[in-house]
């Protein structure tokens, strides 16, 4: 690990100005990830700007009926909060289908939303890769793509996006708030949160230099069967190869957003609108465009079948 200095922000005012006049600076809360990268030295921030105290740590009703969910809200804390349980189901199971109960003890739902991808030419610091070293070419363009993104992929990288929750905040169309170094707020809804790769895949957020997040907020409730479906090499903790976090209503329709498979959380109209047909034309509007290797091309397959499985499960329930 490369040296670094640190310092304690008081406020958001102040861990964004400092993030922006220090060049390399980084947010840290939970630190679950970013630490990992830096002993790997992925990661080799200057500074870092401690943020755990500056009271982005509670869950409130918003005056439209909704929910703000402070950026420092531990996971934990999170899935376990009665009004999530009730009214956003499908966000409290993502959370749990995410992490061990350590991890989720320490993570926060800024963080979560700001996690880098486990691609494992990201990892190895010996391979290839545009996302760690811009123009150096990506080492999973003829390496071993298994668990690699099949949707929204370039030329460039492979990468899949990793978080659970960020799916289940994709299809709650949730907002992402964040104020910058010049006190400016601002608010993006999670779909444009995240960028594709195209030809800059070491952007991988809208945010600005300085910009901190300080809280999602969800709209109101929508209702429905909320269900979250995580698809993985091993039963315990493991990163997606598929997973589908759904909402059935009574009438027959649903809504769909897909993790393990894109370079971002993955929700489409289309699949939405198809939820009347069934699994296999979900599956099949949810994958318009998608660009396999033979390395992954079985995720098209688990995709249908996974979501074979919670319409199976819904039909038991009817």
């Amino acid at each position: 690990m490369k040296p670094f200095t640190y310092e304690r922000a008081t406020s958001v005012e102040a861990a964004a100005k400092a993030a922006a006049s220090v060049q390399g600076a980084r947010f840290i809360a939970g630190g679950t990830n970013l630490l990992d990268l830096m002993k790997l030295q992925i990661e080799t921030p200057a500074h870092l700007i401690d943020v755990n105290h500056l009271g982005l740590d509670r869950i409130e009703p918003t005056a439209e009926g909704g929910l703000r969910i402070g950026a420092l809200v531990r996971n934990t804390d999170l899935a376990a909060d009665k009004m999530v349980r009730s009214d956003y189901a499908v966000l409290s199971r993502a959370l749990v289908a995410g992490a061990s109960g350590q991890l989720r003890n320490k993570a926060t739902t800024g963080g979560n939303l700001l996690q880098r991808t486990r691609c494992p030419y990201f990892y190895d610091t010996r391979m290839p890769c545009n996302k760690r070293q811009p123009g150096s070419g990506c080492g999973a363009m003829k390496g071993m793509s298994r668990s690699l993104a099949i949707l929204g992929v370039s030329d460039a990288c492979l990468a899949q996006h990793p978080s659970d929750m960020a799916v289940a905040m994709r299809l709650l169309d949730a907002q992402v708030d964040m104020v910058g170094a010049d006190g400016t707020k601002r608010s993006v809804p999670v779909a444009d949160f995240h960028l594709l790769p195209g030809d800059t895949p070491e952007k991988e957020t809208v945010l600005n230099p300085g910009e901190i997040i300080t809280s999602v907020t969800l709209p109101r409730p929508i209702g429905g069967t909320h269900v979250y479906r995580k698809v993985r090499d091993r039963a315990s903790y493991a990163f997606a190869l598929v997973s589908v976090a759904a909402v059935f209503g009574k009438d027959g329709t649903a809504r769909f957003a897909f993790g393990g498979i894109g370079a971002k959380p993955w929700r489409v109209p289309a699949a939405d609108a198809a939820a009347k047909q069934g699994a296999k034309a979900v599956a099949e509007a949810a994958l318009s465009g998608a660009r396999t290797t033979h390395h992954n091309d079985f995720k098209k397959l688990l995709v249908e079948r996974t979501l074979a499985s919670l319409y199976r499960q819904q039909e038991a329930r009817a």
